[in-house]
């Protein structure tokens, strides 16, 4: 017998132990278009967004939108936008159904569907997270003018295929209607990203106007960098991905079927700074931190949570741990995060109110959750774009400041080293990276390490022109000599760090 799926129709038989929507959804309005409906989405601001809806705040509905991917729009589409969150620690699981995503968008077939939503006045914010790499930079940090996709979008404005293109094209609309623009919520792991999109977006926006200008002469650029409001925000919380076993458990407990539950943990996080040109949600009742400046909170997670994150994921793959729990369970990858949460502290600010203290005690208590099974190779994605502002800023700070930072370097060569196992000892397509192609024929020449590691820095733009980019390198490739020779019980072992 085929069981029934999730849906506002089979929400009321659901049983009493599920946390189901206490609102009328029919009721709701949109005011949030979501750019890159994800599981991180699913699990962070669109819960603390259903939270707002139940207290009565009923014109903030969220339509997402997927950039590239249907998976998200079938998932959840023919379950009227509905899904299962589901908390899970090591000794329990929480279940709740959120209601918050009323419609699901998909851009490639329908760009101008896309637009409408964020055309439409009632349309007051815009949020995204669309991952590091969505943002198209070039290795300098500005936005990547070459990028097919952005001449693609230069050129065919109507029809856009990046975010740059469907802010830009939106806003200009509502600019010539006469309908004042909406907030930008930069939600993803950028530094300072409210500011690094109000550039890039601004870059965008003259390189349009240029080629416009004989067209309609739209000014966009002005407009933009004078009007429109870009918060910079701090996320976090830890989303696996989801697997078929969770779906199956999942399916057991409702009694009906979900296409796509998120699986997350009961710690969550939310700093935003407070510029809302069009108004907000009352986020803060919901445990929101609003703040006048959100970067010593976004340092201190890039660097301790995320930083640690890369360094488990890296030496926890080329260690053959599979889940972080189990790399953190690991005695030396234990001790190594100890080194290297030493080595960043120092480079936070000191009159900024952070209890690194606590913050650092929470962190232990969230990797060793065994019932997340957060996957290292889940976070090992990316690395090129995720290591600057993770891993290399801190070390420049160390580099400066006279610190040591040999565990900061660590981390960098074992992704390297993660980079070159693929194919070897790790599976071919384990984890990626938007330099793969590059990377790969690069370490497939299997070059002495400060070859290589030099050629890795100028291929990912590690450190830019920084004067001391040099000590970096070679910090690094003794790091990845060590682990070329002997994986990383040498690496760990030239640190100090006891028998594994």
């Amino acid at each position: 017998m085929t069981r029934s799926h999730l849906s506002n129709a089979t929400l009321q038989r659901l049983p009493a132990a599920a946390g189901i929507p206490t609102y009328d959804r029919s009721r709701v309005a949109p005011g949030i278009v979501h750019l890159g409906v994800g599981a991180f989405h699913r699990a962070h601001q669109a819960a603390y967004v259903d939270d707002c809806l139940a207290a009565g705040e009923t014109d903030w509905g969220i339509i997402g939108v997927s950039l590239r991917s249907t998976d998200t729009r079938d998932a959840l589409a023919p379950q009227d936008g509905l899904y299962t969150l589901a908390v899970r620690s090591s000794g329990e699981e929480e279940l709740r159904v959120i209601g918050s995503i009323q419609s699901m968008l998909l851009a490639p077939e329908d760009p101008a569907a896309v637009l409408a939503a964020l055309i439409d006045p009632r349309t007051r914010i815009v949020t995204l997270t669309i991952t590091e790499k969505a943002y198209l930079r070039a290795a300098g940090g500005g936005l990547d003018a070459a990028h097919p996709d952005i001449a693609h979008d230069l050129a065919n404005p109507r029809m856009p295929k990046t975010a740059h293109g469907f802010l830009a094209e939106a806003l200009a609309q509502r600019q010539a209607a006469g309908t004042p623009p909406f907030t930008v919520l930069c939600c993803d792991n950028l530094p300072a990203n409210g500011a690094t999109l109000h550039r890039l977006l601004t870059e965008f926006a003259a390189l349009r106007d240029a080629k416009l200008a004989t067209a309609d002469g739209t000014g966009l650029f002005d407009h933009i960098a004078g009007q429109v409001a870009f918060p910079s925000s701090m996320v976090d919380r830890i989303v696996p991905a989801t697997t078929d076993a969770d779906r199956a458990r999942v399916a057991g407990e409702l009694g009906v079927d979900d296409a796509w539950p998120v699986m997350t943990e009961p710690f969550r996080q939310w700093v935003i700074e407070d510029n809302f040109s069009a108004g907000r949600p009352a986020w803060e009742k919901f445990g929101v931190t609003m703040v006048g400046d959100v970067g010593p909170f976004e340092d201190m997670k890039l660097r301790l949570l995320n930083g640690a994150h890369s360094g488990i994921a890296y030496l926890g793959l080329l260690s053959g741990h599979a889940t972080v729990d189990r790399a953190f369970a690991d005695p030396a990858i234990r001790q190594f995060v100890d080194g290297l949460w030493a080595e960043a502290i120092p480079t936070l600010p000191e009159d900024a109110g952070l209890d690194t203290t606590t913050y650092t005690a929470e962190l232990a208590e969230r990797f060793s959750n065994t019932a997340l099974a957060h996957r290292t190779a889940q976070i090992a994605n990316d690395g090129s774009q995720k290591l600057p502002q993770r891993i290399i800023a801190s070390a420049i700070e160390c580099l400066e400041a006279g610190t040591e930072f040999v565990h900061l370097t660590l981390v960098v060569a074992a992704w390297i080293a993660a980079c070159a196992a693929r194919g070897k000892t790790l599976p071919e397509t384990h984890f990626t990276d938007p330099l793969d192609a590059a990377l790969t024929a690069l370490l497939n020449q299997q070059l002495p390490a400060n070859e290589t590691v030099t050629a890795v820095f100028d291929l990912a733009g590690f450190a830019g022109d920084h004067a001391e980019r040099q000590t970096l390198i070679e910090l690094t490739a003794v790091h990845l000599v060590h682990l070329q020779r002997d994986g990383p019980t040498l690496a760990f072992a030239a640190l100090g760090i006891g028998d594994r």
